[in-house]
């Protein structure tokens, strides 16, 4: 179901909207790439990253990624890293078994200044200014929240992919498509309770962009297998619902200099770029052997008829990969692409 903002909230967004700044107009488009892994690609050939799911690239070329132990990692160059943002101070906590750290979307601010992070198991975003490393806690959701980005106006859009307070209860909404999926909106300066519901029944919501100029907002609906496409309606909230991509169980989204969508799909340790400004999509990384083949083909199978295959996300499946590919961390210009996933390093993918 679609809801409605309130005429009050929306009146206050509206303003604040016209009155900032507009987007930068997107670059001239450039060629797609297209990859295939060699072992040197591995970032930090170490693997001394934890659940490395999400992140974005520094003005000064460091990738700062989620870190399961610490919230947030600094990676260098030259593949050394360390502890980002001060999370144990605003209570993150990673003390297993008993509790797990859920650090897991990144989004840089449009201020460039900040970062917004969020926790999937239990539902808080936190911001981390990139000077200080200063960590707030922004918002506590009741249940996890996957991914968060900003808009202009100092909201914050967000998703939340099941009703799950933990880990366990996350991948259960993964082993057994669950509608209880939602995207939320947090106007600026906005305390507990005042998230407003706007897309529900949704079946696990992860990744979401935001595109400001054209009015357009993108959802993955992993267990749907589709990325949804909505208007940012003026009458209240959004609207004009479509389905802009069909994907086997789409994770996170970034978008481009070139206005196109970039889309991880770890099932099938892919990463597809749909443009579109002429519709088309391209696969621009995959890694395929033999055994990933198999297991694409089981789980599908057992998909199709209801049958228990979460035990089937297992190294087969993405090896040589590090772990299940969850995303990409685009540099600006032509500076490398990064797949981002469960695993203990990155993939760079230069240009």
């Amino acid at each position: 179901m679609i809801h409605r903002i309130s005429q009050a909230c929306l009146g206050l967004i509206l303003i604040l909207v016209a009155c900032a700044p507009a987007d930068p107009a997107p670059e001239a488009a450039a060629p797609l790439p297209s990859w295939t892994f060699t072992p040197d690609m591995i970032f930090p050939a170490d693997g001394s990253l934890f659940r490395a799911e999400d992140g974005v690239v520094l003005p000064d070329g460091r990738v700062v990624v989620t870190d399961q132990a610490t919230g947030l990692k600094a990676v260098s160059a030259d593949g050394t890293s360390r502890p980002f943002g001060h999370f144990a101070e605003v209570g993150y906590q990673h003390l297993p078994p008993e509790q797990a750290g859920g650090a897991n979307g990144v989004a840089m601010e449009p201020d460039g200044s900040h970062i917004l992070v969020t926790d999937a198991f239990k539902g808080a975003i936190y911001r981390v200014a990139i000077a200080t490393e200063a960590t707030t806690l922004v918002y506590q959701h009741a249940f996890g929240v996957n991914t968060a980005v900003s808009d202009r106006s100092g909201g914050i859009w967000f998703t939340q992919s099941t009703r799950n307070t933990s880990e366990a209860e996350l991948w259960a909404a993964v082993a057994m498509a669950t509608p209880d999926g939602a995207l939320f909106y947090l106007p600026a300066g906005g305390g507990v309770g005042s998230a407003v519901i706007l897309v529900d029944s949704l079946a696990f919501a992860n990744g979401v962009v935001l595109d400001e100029a054209a009015g357009l907002l993108y959802v993955a609906e992993t267990m749907g297998n589709r990325v949804l496409r909505f208007k940012i309606d003026p009458a209240g909230g959004v609207s004009e619902r479509t389905v802009a991509l069909e994907l086997d169980g789409p994770d996170n989204l970034e978008r481009d200099g070139q206005g196109r969508l970039w889309v991880a799909q770890p099932l099938r340790t892919e990463v597809v770029v749909y443009d579109p400004a002429t519709g088309s999509t391209q696969s621009v990384f995959r890694i395929v052997t033999p055994e990933s083949e198999a297991a694409v083909a089981e789980i599908t199978r057992r998909r199709e008829v209801g049958e228990p295959w979460l035990e089937l996300m297992a190294p087969p499946l993405w090896s040589p990969a590090p772990g299940a590919i969850t995303g990409m961390i685009l540099s600006p210009g032509n500076g490398p692409v990064y797949l981002a996933g469960l695993g203990n390093a990155l993939i760079r993918l230069n240009r």
